[in-house]
């Protein structure tokens, strides 16, 4: 196909392709002959992505994967030091380099490299010629030196994050627009290819000084203006090392390539090529998936004896190492941690666990890091333990012996956690970061075997390190306990003897890596890799950045509403005494019970074990439609929660150095996927009273600063009309129609233009209800009307329809057979309890319907909070909270419109492109000076 007008060329960098692979994953070998092939099979799932995403209107015409051909290049001849610096190729990696060539060609795509060049030159040339014939460009790359080739209808792709970058997202990144990059980065240098720059000038400091001067020409012309005397110095005495680092950064877009445009055009894959050469990799999942897709058979893989590790489907098991914590090294000095840097290093991944002295990771102090690079191999690297006095007193100002210098010790492991060629596992990594962001390191990138576990075994069993190791490893590991007690007498990490310590926490780094070890390739197996790395594992830096940012909490604000409280509750004490004819504990349940049961003789009254009458809300409720009494004590009791856990709690939680509310998400706590508020809840706060939203008023904007609310409308009703296929809701969704009107409307046959706000309340109950698998009762009680009458709405609700019915008995029939539901995006959520007799029946079945809906609807929003961060990037806004289906930002005064704007074409299209809704997601924005207004 010729180049020209309307076409589109794809250019994957296929070199960071390859070393993604090669870090991201655990080591691998061929069984027949032992051959390492770890990176070739991440590199052939990432292509084969590629070639399975990349279809539909805006599918790539032609498509090329781009290759460094050697290390020397013209570059080199500029410059004999350019990429000096770089560490010699991985032993294990150097075979694997050919194989991915040979699967480029395989795949039926174009396969270039060119001796004496870079591979981002060849994309340079080619992205050039295409932007010349009219076409269109996108680079599958994230490397920030391509960033200049962007604009004028050349875009990259960031295929790891799933985000496009753009104009926009390279003048947020640099602070100048694409024509500017190279002279920004001749200013600021660049460690990683050893580009000189000018020294002591970084990204922002030289993206001010271009937008001053207008280029980097004119900027060295006119050094001597600059007022600063050190930086004017510095760019007069480094002129010449400046302009040999632009033409160092600057891609050659003129080279000499061997192919054209045309020969580049998308050829499908070759079945007789390409699953043989598949098989002969012995890769048995992706040979599968590729056959079912091209309507071939798949090849037979023959079970050939075993080398270092099984095939790509098991990966590589972790060794059979005894756990010896005596082993374990106690690093005292830098030496014996360089060992160990030098250890990560060479192995590209290390599971790393910190010691604090507490759980509130905003306050808490670091005590000491774990660190593991194989199996039975741990260290623990104690910097903060507290030496023992006399009587085993501690004595707060002096260290115990035998401790590295916390600040050397971070100092030397920052570079190796922040190195982006360095894998860092942990077991709950949220909480790591955290501390370590503290403390000045950004650990990055990461890998986290709770949310493996989560993946994969959602709705089956928890997820915490000592249940995992206990169930996957066969391996008690040491109780928290037995170093710190419990209750009054329990002590800090800090003064725990280091002896103990260092058997403890270096056991946790040494099973943290097995599980990874083990969880790893058993993703794949379980078909979940993608819910991990799309859903699970991008929340990690997301939600810390959120949790970190806090939320301004007005105080004064909370105890004028404690007070309010207070007041409101005696005065309905006072009420609820003269109904009730005498004065009594209204927060006593036995006295409750004796004056509605005893004295006052209503009915529906039971007992429990304890002899007393129960009182719980639901009896109460029932009572409320016949007395005022048991009313008044709902408003009372609501009164109570609002005051204790919210307007007086809320108060504790600012904390004191930020003036801030810093919440903690639990991202593995609920089984359909929606994250957990902690410390404090800030998802549970009411809404449906009048006082409950007025706690919202006490979240406020800083100075200058606006809240904003974006929230999806009806996001699980849309859902469920996708899922049950619902003709009636769908049109009237996509017609912007009213929903709740809607349904009435059908349920009723009251003319939409007739609807009175009664019928519409119904509707919403049921159309909400029925999502929940509401029974008749359950409707009485929230609409306040007969059970018989309730009953009929929901008879009638079905009727109308059907494909509801359909939907639940089919997912209710699809969990007994095979112990799991789904979501549109492939979260399992095991359910194994659906096949239960007795009271738990019931509440199974309700929980497996309400399941794809509910966790569908999570995983959109976690879909859409995974992209913002680059959406939002170089606006002046940060995203602050998560709310079920809302989200709060906190935003510059004058800058509201448009962060909404960015933010709603974020969370509208958050479900595409893996999943393409039948009905459109809407997206309600609001702001104020406080949550209340704003919502």
């Amino acid at each position: 196909m010729a180049f020209g007008k309307g076409c589109h060329l794809h250019l994957i960098d296929g070199s960071a392709f390859i070393f993604r692979a090669f870090h991201a994953l655990p080591p691998l070998t061929r069984k027949s002959d032992g051959l390492p092939i770890g990176a070739v099979s991440g590199f052939v799932n990432m292509i084969w992505k590629m070639v399975e995403d990349n279809k539909g209107p805006d599918a790539p015409t032609h498509v090329a994967v781009v290759f460094d051909k050697g290390s020397h290049t013209f570059r080199n001849d500029m410059y004999d030091l350019y990429k000096a610096n770089r560490d010699e190729m991985p032993e294990d990696l150097r075979p694997q380099i050919p194989l991915t060539r040979d699967a480029t060609r395989a795949f039926n795509i174009a396969c270039l490299e060119q001796e004496g060049y870079e591979a981002d030159d060849i994309i340079a040339t080619l992205s050039c010629q295409a932007r010349e014939a009219g076409g269109r460009v996108t680079i599958i790359s994230s490397d920030k030196d391509l960033m200049q080739l962007v604009g004028g209808g050349v875009e990259m792709f960031d295929a790891m994050k799933n985000t496009r970058i753009g104009v926009e997202e390279v003048e947020a990144k640099f602070g100048v627009g694409p024509e500017r990059v190279i002279d920004v980065q001749a200013l600021a240098g660049d460690s990683v290819d050893n580009v000189p720059g000018a020294p002591g000038i970084g990204i922002k400091t030289a993206a001010l000084l271009i937008n001053e001067y207008g280029d980097l020409e004119t900027l060295l012309d006119r050094a001597e203006e600059i007022k600063q005397p050190k930086r004017r110095q510095t760019l007069i005495e480094n002129r010449e090392q400046i302009e040999l680092s632009k033409k160092l950064v600057t891609l050659d877009c003129e080279m000499p390539v061997e192919v054209t445009l045309d020969e580049l055009d998308v050829k499908e894959p070759d079945a007789e090529v390409l699953l043989p050469w598949l098989a002969e990799m012995e890769f048995r999942t992706v040979t599968r998936r590729v056959a079912e897709a091209l309507g071939a058979e798949a090849p037979v893989i023959e079970d050939k004896p075993a080398a270092t590790a099984p095939d790509e489907d098991a990966g590589p098991a972790p060794e059979a190492v005894p756990f010896k914590p005596e082993a374990y090294e106690w690093v005292k000095d830098e030496a014996a941690l360089q060992v160990w840097i030098d250890r990560i290093l060479q192995c590209g991944w290390v599971a790393v666990d910190t010691e604090t002295t507490g759980l509130n990771e905003m306050r808490a102090d670091l005590v000491g890091i774990s660190l593991s690079v194989e199996p039975g191999q741990a260290c623990y690297i104690p910097l903060a333990h507290k030496a023992s006095g006399d009587g085993g007193l501690f004595d707060d100002g002096k260290l115990a012996e035998g401790q590295m210098d916390l600040d050397r010790a971070l100092a030397m492991l920052k570079p190796v956690l922040e190195d982006a060629a360095v894998l860092k596992i942990g077991q709950n990594m949220k909480y790591d970061a955290k501390i370590f962001s503290r403390y000045g390191v950004e650990i990055a990138p990461i890998d986290d075997t709770m949310l493996m576990s989560y993946a994969m075994h959602g709705g089956e069993h928890g997820h915490g390190m000592d249940l995992l190791s206990e169930k996957y490893l066969g391996h008690n590991p040491i109780p928290i306990k037995d170093l710190i007690g419990s209750g009054k007498s329990q002590i800090t990490f800090a003064q725990v003897p280091i002896e103990e310590a260092v058997k403890y926490a270096a056991e946790d780094a040494d099973i943290t890596l097995r599980l990874w070890q083990l969880f790893k390739p058993q993703l794949h197996r379980a078909r979940v890799t993608t819910v991990y790395e799309t859903l699970e594992r991008p929340m990690v830096p997301v939600l810390k950045r959120m949790e970190m940012a806090g939320i301004k909490v007005n105080r004064d604000t909370l105890s004028r509403m404690s007070n309010a409280f207070s007041q409101k509750m005696a005065q309905l004490e006072d009420e609820i005494h003269e109904l009730a004819g005498e004065k009594f504990n209204v927060g006593s349940p036995k006295q409750l019970g004796e004056i509605l049961f005893d004295k006052m003789s209503l009915p529906g009254g039971k007992k429990g074990k304890t002899g007393a009458w129960s009182t719980p809300a639901d009896v109460l409720e029932d009572l409320a439609t016949e007395h005022d009494l048991p009313a008044r004590v709902l408003d009372w009791r609501q009164m109570s929660k609002l005051k204790s856990t919210y307007t007086d709690a809320l108060q504790e939680h600012i904390n004191p150095d930020t003036g801030r509310v810093h919440t903690s998400y639990s991202i593995a706590g609920a089984n359909t996927g929606r994250l957990a508020s902690t410390d404090p809840n800030l998802q549970n706060i009411p809404v449906r009273s009048e006082e409950g939203r007025r706690i919202r008023e006490a979240f406020v904007a800083s100075e200058g600063k606006t809240l904003l609310s974006l929230d999806y409308s009806q996001i699980e009703l849309r859902i469920l009309a996708h899922i049950a296929d619902i003709e009636a809701l769908k049109e009237a969704f996509a017609a912007g129609q009213d929903i709740h009107a809607a349904t009435a409307s059908e349920m009723f046959n009251v003319p939409l233009d007739e609807m009175t706000p009664e019928i519409r309340r119904q509707a919403k109950a049921i159309n909400f209800g029925v999502i929940y698998g509401i029974s008749g009762f359950g409707l009485a009680r929230n609409l306040r009307i007969p059970r018989a009458e309730a009953q009929g709405f929901i008879d009638r609700y079905f009727e109308r329809f059907p494909g509801i019915r359909d939907y639940m008995d089919a997912t209710v029939k699809f969990a007994k057979e095979h112990g799991y539901v789904s979501t549109l995006f492939g979260r399992r959520i095991h359910t194994p309890e659906i096949n239960a007799k007795g009271p738990h029946a019931g509440f199974a079945k309700r929980a497996a319907i309400n399941a794809p809906i509910q966790g569908t609807a999570a995983d959109v929003i976690r879909r859409a909070m995974a992209r913002m961060d680059p959406a939002i990037e170089g606006l002046p806004a940060r995203m602050l909270l998560q709310v079920h289906d809302e989200l709060i930002f906190e935003v510059d005064e004058g800058a509201e419109d448009k962060v909404i704007d960015r933010v709603r074409e974020v969370m509208e299209g958050a479900a595409d492109p893996a999943v393409k809704l039948a009905v459109p997601l809407v997206v309600d924005a609001g702001q104020g000076a406080n949550w209340a207004e704003a919502h």
